[in-house]
């Protein structure tokens, strides 16, 4: 008997499934909110010299608004005052001759900005003066994050596999509530990097950890349909988090509002099963009946359960050794295990570079920044409708490689659309962001079902911390605009068809049964499970 065949048994898709999965909707939603956060947070409005430290009660005091900006701040192309630079002196001849400031010296802003707070009413920018020089510390703040992210993976990976998912997932949401509040309440920015990257911590183990418990308490039949509405729960969060941030405009108060929610996830984590398919692999076979009389008591099949005794649970999963502890380490000590971790963690990184290359570039597309997040977010619900059925029907391998191949393309013709057809490029922009996140979707779930039990959160942590190493790129790779404008697309475009390449090598898993220890993965080929086996047997 495998596990598959007692999970049937005690139903692997009824009340006790959908509730597991409802508790986790609550922390999984705060994801969104914060890894797209920077795009409001970090905003930096319209801003120009602040020169009202130039009213000396002379000339300069006589002048209208108007005036006092024409001689103290150089103007624009576009006739606009220059947001970094100032004159050495009021020039105020230039109020007779307006065409003749050329050679004129200039020097950086000396008194501070003034900012336009009609979109934002605060944002980093404006708290801390990170604009002109300082303006790549300020895109620094979503790489800050998402470092954070990356060792939160690597970390919770670990202690997920070592004590279990619900602990791990309990430090997970006690760390990402702790910091994420006390980045709101920063009194200066070495302090809002520090405690952002704790947030980053946290919310890497909620990421990856809620994925693996909600898949280890499902059968075959239902592991896709229901690895997909996991993930629904993002693009929901994402449409609703600029709905939030146009109502709460402050930085400060649109960072707390965004993290309350894990308070009612910490309430509601006693009522989380530990994960049963975990509990038989480091032997803890007692622990894993009592969860599997709850499923089977919840679902209404308390019979089999009651006739089923924990010794033969043992027996569901074989491993060599109950006491052995399993580490990163496992990841290169065979051969399929070494293949597997570089062409997955190779996928990672390209699937979390492009995404967030188009998530965190939304004022690019021309459309007001709000409504073209709304959209980013609202695009990946059909999305994920189109991947439920493409899983199914072409599997997982051709859905991973096909999906990462549309959006790269999508941002390779981004390049050749001009900048004034703003809806043609905000709707070739969607149309990538919608296979990018149907790269995401597939990636979690694809992911979860290469990896042994034994190994699960590591490979999944693995993957995760390569992923966020290319998160944490993006931001970077945006700088170089500054060479080229068309730069960071051609970038983001190369890596996703690269990556889309590198998964056509991974082993299809549709309707294959999960790898529990590291011996099934090193085997030639899994048998894929027989209809017989998915049924439930009466």
């Amino acid at each position: 008997m495998k596990f598959e065949n007692v999970l049937a048994e005690v139903d692997g898709f009824g009340r006790f499934q959908l509730r597991t999965i409802l508790l986790m909707v609550i922390p999984r939603m705060t994801l969104p909110f914060h890894f797209l956060l920077n795009n409001f947070i970090a905003v930096i409005p319209s801003h120009r010299c602040d020169v009202s430290s130039l009213d000396d009660g002379g000339l300069f005091g006589n002048l209208s608004q108007a005036e006092r900006l024409i001689v103290s701040i150089p103007a624009q192309e576009d006739g606009t005052p220059n947001s970094c630079q100032m004159f050495a002196e009021p020039q105020y001849h230039l109020l007779l001759n307006l065409s003749n400031i050329t050679g004129r010296p200039t020097v950086p802003c000396q008194n501070g900005w003034v900012y336009d707070n009609t979109t934002f009413k605060s944002t980093l920018a404006t708290e801390w003066d990170l604009v002109c020089d300082n303006r790549r510390v300020n895109r620094a703040t979503a790489t800050i994050f998402f470092v954070g992210v990356m060792l939160g993976a690597a970390v919770f990976g670990y202690l997920s596999d070592r004590f279990g998912r619900k602990r791990a997932l309990l430090a997970s949401y006690v760390t990402a509530s702790v910091f994420g509040f006390s980045s709101a309440f920063s009194y200066n920015f070495t302090m809002f990097a520090i405690t952002r990257f704790f947030t980053g911590v946290g919310m890497s183990g909620i990421s990856i950890i809620t994925i693996v418990l909600g898949i280890e308490w499902l059968d075959i039949k239902h592991r896709t349909s229901v690895g997909v509405f996991i993930s629904m729960d993002w693009s929901v969060s994402a449409a609703l988090l600029p709905v939030v941030a146009y109502f709460v405009n402050d930085w400060r108060h649109l960072t707390a509002t965004v993290t309350t929610p894990l308070f009612l996830a910490i309430i509601t984590w006693r009522w989380l099963p530990e994960s049963a398919r975990w509990l038989i692999s480091n032997g803890k076979v007692k622990r894993a009946h009592f969860y599997l009389s709850k499923c089977a008591k919840v679902n209404g099949r308390e019979q089999f359960m009651a006739d089923l005794k924990p010794e033969v649970l043992s027996k569901v999963i074989l491993v060599e050794n109950e006491d052995r502890k399993y580490s990163y380490l496992d990841l290169m000590r065979t051969p399929r295990m070494r293949r597997l971790a570089f062409f997955t963690g190779f996928v990672w990184f390209g699937v979390a570079c492009m995404y967030y290359g188009i998530s965190l570039n939304v004022t690019d597309f021309g459309v007001n920044i709000y409504l073209t997040q709304f959209i980013y977010g609202a695009i990946e619900i059909p999305a994920k409708a189109f991947m439920m059925v493409a899983l199914n029907k072409f599997g997982r391998r051709l859905s991973q490689a096909g999906t990462l191949a549309l959006a790269g393309l999508c941002i390779l013709c981004n390049i050749f659309i001009p900048p004034d057809l703003g809806p043609l490029r905000t709707a070739v922009g969607a149309l990538g962001k919608m296979f990018a996140e149907s790269a995401f979707t597939t990636l979690f779930l694809y992911t979860t079902e290469l990896y042994p039990t034994v190994m699960r959160q590591n490979g999944l942590g693995w993957c995760s911390l390569v992923g966020r190493i290319g998160v944490s790129m993006s931001p970077l790779i945006m700088l170089l605009e500054e060479v080229w404008g068309h730069f960071p697309s051609a970038v983001f475009a190369l890596v996703a068809l690269t990556a889309g390449l590198t998964a056509s090598f991974l082993p299809e898993t549709r309707n294959v049964r999960l790898p529990e220890t590291i011996e099934d993965v090193e085997q030639t080929r899994r048998r894929s499970i027989s209809t017989s086996e998915e049924k439930s047997p009466t």
